[in-house]
């Protein structure tokens, strides 16, 4: 066994459940083993297999005894044939009571349960609970009557009936009480749970070559969309006479008696957005570069999203026949962002094409079946389906309608499939011209019918073996997500770092960097890996020029990564997916405080007292120079409400150019001390007349905040 492999992998080859393997390695091992997706490798690794290797040993051994006692006991009775016979009537009585014992043992698979609980207890004397149990539930787990638990609950307060539900904080006094101790069972993750019963690594010399799947990436309008125009339009496999009849989000085009999938729909958003699932929908990024324009802020957002997800991308320089066309500037920008071309020294293949005159497009296609060749791109198409929903919606006509792009095995028409809480047999599936198909292979695109409900992208789907199976994991999945909706997505600030180091819970602090110029990047990101020590490490997974957009919330969801902010500020949108998805975003005027604030967490020192709250947010719509008073911008307040007392910020294009008090407040020629959300009135800024049309002014104040 070499590498690395997962708990629940190495439980399966051992013939364990996986929460047993979990436990075994903890206890055994010392090994701080968080769930049956956790990974296991090196010496830890070795150390393991040889454990099991022994068992092994032993069993065989054993095995080998028992087959010499049973081949005596056989010789044995072979001699004394002759004095049984004798004595039939005799064995025949005696035959009564060996009936009843087998008869007995008929149960063995309802006792087995019931061991396997009794010999889990006695290993540690700790029972699970869940963080709500009944009290019958919680007695029968802890030994004890019903009546006994309802009496000690009476004396703490707490009046419970048999089938009432109580805390986990309350059961844990009660158990105390009886000499017991519990512990809270492990929460469950139902889609999690499809992946470990309906998939498995497969075995090497089952794998072949399959075709690479690549997304197209890059700032709008520099050709992303006529570059896959130009490629399906010269390369799309047979049947080009009817055209794509039906967009599935999908194409396949041939080359050199090779296939290349491209995703049409996912931009690094949505690429980000399935990859924060879990999904890795894509092998290779083709980034597309305008010769006549350079890296703008989307070509960096895209490198940042590709390198966050381990994939290698292929330089797309397009509109190369203009005549302001200038790769080497291109290439001279993107080494900024770590891109080195090959032609330079580096390992990154940047490939001249025009999507206009169609110079250069078999080139590209031909580096990236290049790059696919040395990533060695392998899957088995001789099991039972496994792949992932890349786009998905409601169908008037046809129902529920997904595509799907097909990771591992073969999915046939008919088969029975479940994806999150979504189950069916397929009834129809297409290609990416809109044929009808009956099977599609590893890396194809379909598109199918048939499912329940509407399935989610990025979600994985499997195929079983019949309806009703797909519908028992369908509905624990639905279960599941109704109550993940309530939960927030991520959970990353500073404050809670210290205590997930203490956990061991946090080896990386991810940070993402925005800050008005260029300079103020570099001289951040430098600072704030240095602050790395033994315990956690800082990595500044992304840094660029410009406002905190919603791109970069969704990259610090896929990274679990904290936004660090200077003299910018976010956009609306941002600022609300924040908040619903619990991601901090803290902005800074002063270097040397985000520093200091990064290295207090580290240290588990941060404890801030105050914290900032946005009031409101007012749009600029015009200005008036008063004597006296200077300038005064006419606002139509867009957000919340802007109060007199609030201090502000004014921002351009999302990037802090004043931040103090407010002068003066009108709302018309009378003063005020508040503008409410949708009214317009008349803000002076003090010692401040750089206001223009277009400008926001973002109201906030620092509040005390309460400790815990």
């Amino acid at each position: 066994m070499a590498g690395k492999v997962r708990v629940y992998e190495l439980a399966k080859e051992n013939n364990m459940a996986a929460k047993e393997m979990v436990k075994l390695l903890n206890e055994k091992f010392g090994l701080n083993i968080k769930s049956h997706m956790s990974m296991v490798g090196g010496s830890d690794l070795e150390l393991i297999q040889g454990y099991f290797d022994e068992i092994e040993e032993e069993k065989n051994k054993a095995k080998n005894k028992k087959h010499q006692k049973e081949h005596k006991k056989n010789n044995k009775n072979h001699k004394n044939i002759k004095q049984a016979k004798d004595v039939e009537e005799d064995d025949f009585e005696e035959e009564k009571p060996r009936k009843k014992r087998k008869k007995k043992s008929k149960n063995k698979k309802t006792s087995k349960a019931s061991k396997k609980q009794a010999e889990e207890k006695k290993d540690d004397g700790i029972i699970e609970i869940p963080e709500t149990v009944n009290v019958k539930t919680f007695a029968d787990k802890i030994g004890q009557s019903p009546n006994s638990v309802i009496g000690k609950l009476i004396g703490l307060g707490v009046m419970a009936g048999l089938n009432d539900q109580i805390e986990f904080e309350q059961a844990e006094l009660v158990a105390l009480d009886f000499g017991k101790e519990i512990k809270l069972e492990e929460e469950y993750d139902a889609i999690e749970e499809q992946q470990v019963e309906l998939d498995y690594e497969d075995k090497e010399e089952d794998l072949v070559n399959r075709p690479p799947v690549v997304s197209v990436m890059g700032h709008v309008d520099h050709g992303k969309t006529s570059i896959l125009d130009k490629i399906r339009s010269t390369r799309v496999t047979s049947g080009e006479a009817g055209g794509i009849t039906q967009h599935i989000g999908a194409s396949v085009v041939d080359i050199n008696d090779k296939k290349i999938s491209f995703l049409d729909t996912p931009g690094h958003e949505a690429f980000t957005e399935m990859r924060m699932r879990g999904a890795q929908a894509t092998d290779i990024a083709i980034l597309v570069v305008a010769a006549d324009d350079g890296v703008m802020p989307q070509t960096v957002e895209a490198i940042n999203h590709a390198k966050a997800a381990g994939i290698p991308i292929v330089v797309a320089i397009n509109k190369i026949d203009k005549e302001v066309a200038d790769p080497n500037r291109v290439k001279q920008e993107l080494m900024e962002h770590g891109l080195v071309s090959e032609e330079w020294g580096g390992d990154t293949i940047m490939v001249p094409v025009s999507a206009h005159t169609g110079e250069g497009i078999d080139d590209l296609l031909e580096m990236v079946l290049l790059v696919a060749e040395m990533r060695e791109l392998k899957a088995n198409p001789n099991r039972r389906a496994v792949g992932i929903i890349v786009e998905a919606q409601l169908d008037k006509a046809r129902g529920a309608v997904a595509t799907v792009l097909v990771q591992k095995g073969t999915l046939h028409a008919g088969d029975y499939v479940v994806t999150g809480s979504a189950s069916g047999r397929i009834r129809a599936m297409f290609n990416s011209l809109g044929e009808a198909i009956e099977e599609a292979t590893p890396s194809m695109p379909a598109q199918i019918l048939g499912l329940s409900d509407v399935a989610e992208a990025g979600d994985m789907i499997y195929a079983v073996e019949d309806e009703k199976l797909a519908r028992e994991f369908a509905d624990r999945a639905a279960e599941f997500k109704r109550e993940e909706h309530l939960k927030a997505k991520a959970n990353t600030n500073l404050e809670d770092m210290y205590s997930d180091i203490g956990d061991g819970e946090l080896k990386e602090l991810n940070i993402i960097v925005k800050t008005d110029v260029k300079g103020t990047v570099d001289a951040v990101s430098h600072s704030l890996v240095k602050l790395s020590n033994e315990e956690v490490k800082v990595s500044v997974i992304a840094g660029a020029v410009g406002g905190i957009t919603e791109s970069d919330i969704l990259l610090a969801q896929a990274s679990n990564a904290v936004i660090i902010g200077f003299n910018v500020r976010p956009t609306q949108g941002a600022l609300e997916r924040a908040k619903d998805n619990n991601i901090e975003i803290r902005t800074y005027s002063v270097i040397y405080e985000a520093i200091e604030d990064v290295e207090k967490a580290i240290k588990g020192m941060l404890d801030p007292e105050f914290k900032e709250v946005v009031l409101g947010r007012a749009e600029v719509r015009d200005t008036f120079k008063v004597p006296g008073a200077g300038t005064v911008a006419g606002v139509m307040v867009t957000n919340g409400s802007i109060p007199r007392r609030a201090s502000i910020r004014l921002l351009r294009d999302n990037i802090v150019i004043f931040d103090g008090d407010i002068s003066s407040m009108k709302r018309f020629k009378d003063d005020a001390k508040e503008l409410a959300g949708g009214y317009e009135g008349g803000i002076g800024l003090n010692r401040f007349n750089d206001i223009k049309v277009g400008d926001v002014m973002e109201a906030y104040e620092m509040v005390e905040k309460e400790r815990d």
